[in-house]
Order: structure tokens, then C-alpha cells, then sequence
């Protein structure tokens, strides 16, 4: 259960246009049939510091937490932002995931070049990996926008700016949104990101090459500083079909038109470079190349120089730029760059993980903060939900049902059972309350086949249970049975931590340390699961001209670390990470941040005794071990 509800209000600005076609507002029974506004508010759960990275004076902030949740938390805390860049899912009905990579095997002599070998993307969806697809239609995706925008909202400072990324799927309707919840008056630019360079092409229609992005300010005081950009004297001559003329020093210039329109004014090549040109609402920056040194293998990674020009148009050296759903950290390692503070936030956590490393190899600091919502156990809601689902005994996708339906149960009694299951992406309906409830009978059921007898509605958090269930009973409207469940005991017990054998050695004259950890044995059965998935698949598709050619592990199973990291300062509680080592996907060591040639030897070392052990396998999940004679 959240700890309470942070007060904010959703109400659109007056005067604005808005969209009629999804649900604001909630009637249920018991109301006087008075449309009630959801004013509940944002759900604030407890929050748990993973780890610090550093000093970190500047309160910087890395969230694993669903936006909603983690605004909640910042005003709770009075923090306000001056700059908000969000690039959330698109509606695109795309699935994003993880590339994963067996590393090499230290343990052997001639080590198998296992980096690029990978597990194929179309068996990832199914895992851990998936970082989010297609699980709204429109409505439910702008209701689910509507409630983020209000919580960032909430926590803006009164003259802050925000960025809304987003392309041609829902950018049209996202910006009606927009200027309900910010004010038209606000609204600045719909800037064209135009991605030249990257290949898309398209079968009837024309290349499909940029994103948009709505950029709003909320006061005039608010910071904006135009940018430019570099002059070549050359080609702005040759844009203007104007003639290079010289003067008796040498100095290169061109002819201007003066009052009359008569070319006589000259501009010098020096005064036009150092004017620059002003940048306009068409942005011409190209996508990531393959062998950029930004590049962190994150499928949504926007460039840097996108966040640059964002960054330093709409905020001062100081000011706070938060990022909701920050993806690969682009927006948070910017920041950084440019002296500002960074909040960044994402549901998954190999958006955490990735940003964790991408900031340590930048010498940022930071804390890394868990949102304790109760649906944490996976990488992020579109995995649990599909592992739920899995969990579930005889639940099974049934296509006469409603999308408000998960499946249904065969019972030999009752017959077809109908099952909901809560949309982890939207706060909103995690908590089961009366104007849920009211929904389900008076909207859901029924619509449901007349033979249906009973439905079963899980939760993550109640109201209160008595509470509902007299609600239930006191609703005449339907005869279908409904009962209630806790999702949250459907996942008890469920993740099994990875295993490890390790020894420590003392080293006397060891140039990274005077402690080294040797991992000896690591099993993995949730990674294997997927390796033997790959290999069941590829046995099946195998043909003479394209063999079976499974992925083998070694006894030692070394190939499935990622990263290590020792704690010398705790036991307990908080992660210090007084010492890390992460494998490339080629099997070089990056040490503490710093990129090297040389290939992990299956050990971790540190100048004193280590306490504790994080072991971090190739699919993202971690483990921690109490190390002995700690």
C-alpha cells in the first residue's frame, strides 16, 4: 500500500480544447450518481536507497519507479525541476529489447569468442529484456499520458520548460493534451528532429525520417538561450548565390543590400562566422553510428547532441533537468556534462543499470533510489505481466473477451472464468478502490457472455478489502460471482537468486589491489532457461545449409557475468561500490569506469577486505552475497 496520496489536481487550463473521447471522470454507486473527479492523488510509496555513488552534494537522482510514483516522491520532498525532457513510448505497437551477449570464459585457455554469438530478439520479448511493446490502445494511452503530465506538472518550477519527444503515431494528439494541461499560450515550438543518414523505408508512402518534439514554457521569465551555429563562410555564400569579393587587406566579404536595396554594404567573412546562424524549429542531427564512443546498446538511445542543444537552450548551470522515462541516461549524462543537476527515472531496470554505468564512467555522482510499489520483482510491468500470466494455473488468452480481460480460467463447473489483471504501467490502477470496482461491474461484466458465472480480479494494492467486498455485496446489479486476489502472493517465492562459489585471496604485490574475490562457479538457471529456449528454436529452424548450432556454456558458466562489484564499507543496507568490474560484450574489462585491452581474468580485486558481493549476470538480474569471514 502507498504510505498516502500527494494532492494534485487534474484540471485542464480554462479556456483550452480537450479531448472528450477518454475518461477524466468516474461515476460509481453510492455517488448520488455525481461525476466524481479522481482526485485521489499520486500514490507515494516508501523509497529505498540502492546506493551512492560519490559525494553527491548536488542531490543528483537515479529512480527505478514509474513516473506517477516517483513525482509523488519529489514533491513529498519539495524538489522542483527547471527542465523536463521526456521521450516515452511512442504507441507504436514496437517492441524494444536487449541484446544480450554470452562474454568470453576466463576460466579457459584458448577463450571462445563467444561476444558475437547472440540470443536471438524474437525469443528476448518473451524474457526479462523486453523493455516495453504495445500494451495500450489510444484511449488508454492518452489517459495514461494525461496522468504523467499532470504528476510533472506537479513538480515543475513555476517558470520551467518541457520537452515531449515523441513521433507521428500520437504526437497530434499528445499536443491537445499538452495544451490542456500546460496552457496554449505555453506552447513554443514543435521542433522537427529530421535523422538524416538512417534508412527507413517505406512501401507507399515517403521515408519517414524524424520525430517531433512539443516544447513548452511556462513563464516568460523562463530560460531560454537561442542557439547557433557555426558559420562556413564558403557554402553561407554559395546558399545565397552571392559572389566572394575581396578588400585591398585581403579580408574575404560579401555585398549586402543597404536602405535603397542597393548591394554596397559589405559583410565581412569574420562578423558573419562569429554572428553564426540562429537555429531554427528543424533540427538536423544524425541518429547514433554504430561505433560512436556514446553508444550503450540501449534499442530507444538518443544522441547526446540532441540533449545538448535542449539542455543548454532552457536551463542554467545548476538548475535541476529531470527525465521521467530516461531510457539509455542520455538526458542525465548531459546534464551532468554541462553542470546541471539530473533526476532520471525509468520503470526498467536495465535503464537503471545502464545509466548507473554510464554515469559512474563519467565520474558523476548520484543516488540510486527503488520505489517499493510492490511489482518490482521483474525488470519492469510488461515482464511481470507476462510472468504472471504464466504464473497463473489454466489461465489462457481468449479472444471473445474484452481487452479489459487478461484470459480466462476453464472451470469444469463454472466454465469460462474470466481474469483481470491490473495495467502495471498505469498507477491508477494498481489500487483497487470503489470507482474501480464500479468499473468492473457496471462497464466490464457486462459486456461478458450471459453463460459467464464468475470473475476473478487481482490486485496489487486495496482500499480495503472488507471495504470492497461490502461494496460488491450491496451492488444488485449482477449475479456474477467475484473474487478478489492479491497479485502480489501469485509472485512469493518465485525468483530464484543466482548461484556463485568464490574464494578470496590476500595479494602482496597486486597492482589493482590488496584483496582479490575469484569467482570459481556461477549458475544461472533463469539465463540458461533463455539459452535453452535459443537452442530448442534453433534445432527447429535448422536445415543442412544452416545447422543446429547451439550455445554452449562451460562447467564454469563465467560467460554469463556481465559485472561485479564489492562492497568494503557495509555489510549491510546501502551498496558501496568500492570496487567494479564490468565485461564488455567482447570481454574487456571496463575497471571502476575506465574502458582497457585487457580480458577479465574471473576475479574482482580491492584495496580492502571485501564485505559483500554483487554479482550482476548478462540478462540484468543482480545478486548479493554475504561474503565469508567478512
Amino acid at each position: 500500500m502507498p504510505i498516502k496520496y500527494v494532492p494534485f489536481i487534474p484540471e485542464p487550463v480554462e479556456g483550452q480544447a480537450v479531448l472528450g473521447n477518454f475518461n477524466r471522470i468516474l461515476k460509481y454507486k453510492g455517488a448520488d450518481d455525481v461525476s466524481m473527479t479522481l482526485q485521489r492523488g499520486m500514490p507515494l510509496y516508501e523509497v529505498e536507497k540502492q546506493e551512492t555513488v560519490g559525494e553527491n552534494v548536488n542531490g543528483n537522482m537515479v529512480i527505478r519507479g514509474e513516473c506517477v510514483s516517483a513525482c509523488a516522491y519529489l514533491k513529498e520532498q519539495g524538489i522542483q525541476v527547471d527542465l523536463v525532457y521526456i521521450d516515452p513510448p511512442f504507441a507504436s505497437g514496437a517492441d524494444y529489447a536487449k541484446r544480450v551477449y554470452i562474454r568470453r570464459n576466463p576460466k579457459v585457455a584458448e577463450a571462445i569468442a563467444k561476444a558475437e554469438e547472440e540470443l536471438d530478439i524474437d525469443e528476448l520479448k518473451a524474457f526479462e529484456e523486453k523493455m516495453y511493446g504495445d500494451v495500450w490502445n489510444k484511449e488508454k494511452y492518452l489517459n495514461w499520458m494525461y496522468e504523467n503530465l499532470m504528476a510533472i506538472k506537479s513538480v515543475m518550477s513555476e517558470t520551467a520548460s518541457i520537452y515531449v519527444h515523441l513521433d507521428w503515431h500520437i504526437f497530434h494528439y499528445v499536443k491537445i493534451l499538452m495544451d490542456e494541461i500546460f496552457g496554449e499560450d505555453c506552447f513554443q515550438n514543435e521542433i522537427i528532429w529530421h535523422y538524416g543518414g538512417r534508412m527507413m523505408h517505406g512501401v507507399g508512402t515517403f521515408n519517414r525520417k524524424h520525430d517531433t518534439i512539443a516544447y513548452y514554457r511556462l513563464s516568460e521569465e523562463g530560460v531560454f538561450h537561442l542557439p547557433k551555429e557555426e558559420v562556413d563562410f564558403d557554402q553561407y555564400a554559395k546558399n545565397r548565390h552571392e559572389k566572394i569579393h575581396i578588400d585591398e587587406n585581403g579580408r574575404r566579404y560579401l555585398l549586402a543590400p543597404d536602405a535603397n536595396m542597393e548591394r554596397t554594404t559589405r559583410q565581412y567573412e569574420d562578423e558573419i562566422v562569429e554572428k553564426g546562424r540562429a537555429i531554427d524549429d528543424v533540427w538536423e542531427i544524425r541518429y547514433i553510428r554504430g561505433n560512436a564512443h556514446e553508444r550503450v546498446d540501449y534499442a530507444t538511445q538518443k544522441p547526446e547532441e540532441l540533449l545538448e542543444r535542449i539542455v543548454e537552450s532552457s536551463s542554467n548551470e545548476g538548475m535541476i533537468v529531470a527525465d521521467f522515462f530516461g531510457g539509455s541516461g542520455v538526458t542525465a549524462a548531459v546534464a551532468n556534462k554541462l553542470g546541471r543537476k539530473f533526476i532520471h527515472c525509468d520503470i526498467g531496470i536495465n535503464s537503471i543499470q545502464t545509466t548507473r554505468d554510464r554515469l559512474v564512467a563519467d565520474r558523476a555522482e548520484f543516488d540510486v533510489l527503488e520505489i517499493k510499489d510492490g511489482v518490482q520483482l521483474y525488470r519492469n510491468p510488461v515482464q511481470t505481466i507476462d510472468k504472471i500470466k504464466s504464473l497463473i494455473p489454466g489461465l489462457k488468452n481468449e479472444d471473445s473477451l474484452d481487452s479489459f480481460w487478461e484470459g480466462a480460467i476453464s472451470d469444469s463447473k463454472l466454465g469460462s472464468v474470466p481474469v483481470y489483471i491490473p495495467n502495471l504501467m498505469d498507477s491508477s490502477s494498481k489500487l483497487l478502490d470503489k470507482v474501480t470496482m464500479n468499473r468492473i461491474i457496471h462497464q466490464a461484466i457486462p459486456d461478458l457472455d450471459n453463460s459467464i458465472k464468475k470473475v476473478i480480479v487481482y490486485y496489487v494494492d486495496i482500499t480495503d478489502e472488507n471495504e470492497i467486498k461490502q461494496f460488491i455485496k450491496e451492488d444488485d446489479s449482477t449475479d456474477v460471482e467475484i473474487e478478489l486476489r492479491d497479485l502480489k502472493t501469485v509472485l512469493d517465492d518465485v525468483v530464484i537468486g543466482d548461484y556463485a562459489e568464490y574464494h578470496i585471496e590476500e595479494n602482496q604485490d597486486n597492482l589493482f589491489g590488496g584483496y582479490s574475490v575469484i569467482i570459481d562457479k556461477f549458475i544461472s538457471d533463469r539465463v540458461m532457461s533463455k539459452i535453452d529456449e535459443f537452442n530448442h528454436k534453433a534445432f527447429l529452424n535448422s536445415t543442412e545449409k544452416k545447422p543446429y548450432k547451439p550455445i554452449e556454456i562451460s562447467e564454469e558458466g563465467l560467460e554469463l557475468i556481465e559485472f561485479l562489484s564489492v562492497d568494503c564499507t557495509s555489510a549491510d543496507g546501502e551498496w558501496h561500490s568500492d570496487s567494479e568490474v564490468k565485461i564488455d560484450k567482447n570481454g574487456y574489462v571496463i575497471l571502476n569506469g575506465n574502458k582497457t585491452k585487457e580480458f577479465w581474468d574471473g576475479s574482482i580485486s580491492s584495496d580492502k577486505h571485501p564485505l559483500r558481493l554483487k554479482i550482476r549476470n548478462i540478462c540484468g538480474d543482480e545478486t548479493i552475497w554475504k561474503l565469508e569471514n567478512a
